[in-house]
């Protein structure tokens, strides 16, 4: 509705270059007339996204998973303060103390609550100290362990929960388009969670509730980004006659190519403001998403483009439609999309 209101206003139909209503924008304009083939290097991209996932496990090899307190256990400390306590403040004081990764919150109660591995006592005491330096006197509430046993429990329903969201965009895909299409979304949000895997592990990131959110976003991002080229696809096989399927691939990538830029611009926008000015708390989940959404608008089209053009040559040929004939046998030429 704002939009329409907007498009109503004389200024903007006077000129409409204000908001970029004059046409469909240089990007645009260029792949329609340039029009790269980026199917027929299909194996160049497919090579480059080899390397990368090889490089993403070697990390998780190498370095090996940071996993966070809720994942391998530890210490939960809950402190009654002077005055109230600015979490970032106790964040910083907590990295100062050695204590960089630990988790301060706000109880229900006004109360602050660190989340930490496991500690002494010269560790405990060292934690009181950085709350008493930004709450002033600090009085110890509770003092939980959070076994193992817990945080392996935790582990299991986060590799279950990508496990089912992976299943759950399969099925829907292989409904909705083909089995093909399904498999080459699902590959391209692999390629996409080993790579953000891999580079947290060599990173050095902790991977917690908070990675476990963003991965999980990164996720439906991907999914979305590929759901919405594969439907031009289909849009265009509706109407293909004789047109070789990578060339019809080809051109319905490019014609989603300034969508998916221009979404992709208005989130990553977002998530640089989170990364620079959210403070510690969202560095790490902002940067994950950044990441995230970066190899998931590469790989919607550069990936999972391109193994749906093999996966159906390979495993599902699809009939190419006879064109239609008029009297005198003349062969109408197909509705172009």
């Amino acid at each position: 509705m704002l939009v329409e209101l907007v498009t109503r206003a004389t200024a903007v139909r006077r000129r409409p270059g204000l908001l970029g209503l004059d046409g469909g924008g240089r990007l645009a304009g260029w792949l329609a007339t340039r029009g790269p083939d980026l199917i027929a290097k299909g194996r160049w991209w497919l090579a480059a996204s080899l390397v990368a996932l090889v490089l993403a496990g070697a990390g998780l090899v190498v370095r090996g998973p940071n996993f966070g307190v809720e994942f391998t256990g530890g210490r939960l400390l809950e402190y009654r303060t002077a005055r109230p306590v600015d979490l970032d403040a106790a964040r910083q004081a907590l990295a100062d103390a050695g204590f960089p990764r630990a988790v301060a919150q706000a109880s229900g109660d006004g109360n602050l609550t660190v989340r930490t591995g496991e500690l002494d006592e010269a560790g405990e005491q060292r934690v009181q100290r950085a709350v008493a330096q930004v709450g002033g006197q600090a009085t110890e509430l509770r003092d939980e362990f959070i076994g193992p046993t817990i945080g392996a429990e935790l582990r299991r329903k986060a590799l279950i929960a990508i496990g089912i969201a992976l299943v759950v965009q399969l099925g829907y895909l292989a409904v909705r388009f083909r089995w093909t299409f399904g498999a080459a979304a699902v590959a391209a949000m692999f390629h996409d969670v080993v790579i953000l895997l891999g580079l947290f592990a060599w990173l050095g990131k902790p991977l917690d509730g908070v990675f476990l959110a963003a991965l999980l976003t990164v996720i439906g991002y991907s999914v979305n980004d590929s759901v919405v080229v594969f439907d031009r696809i289909r849009e265009r096989l509706r109407g293909r006659t004789r047109e070789p399927l990578a060339s019809l691939v080809n051109n319905a990538c490019l014609q989603t190519i300034p969508r998916t830029v221009n979404t992709g611009l208005g989130a990553l926008f977002i998530l640089a403001a989170l990364f620079v000015l959210g403070g510690d708390t969202l560095t790490d989940f902002a940067l994950a998403l950044l990441v995230g959404i970066l190899v998931g608008t590469y790989s919607s089209v550069f990936v999972a483009a391109p193994l749906l053009v093999a996966f159906e040559r390979r495993f599902s040929p699809m009939p190419r439609r006879q064109p239609a004939r008029r009297g005198g046998g003349t062969a109408m030429t197909g509705r172009s999309s």
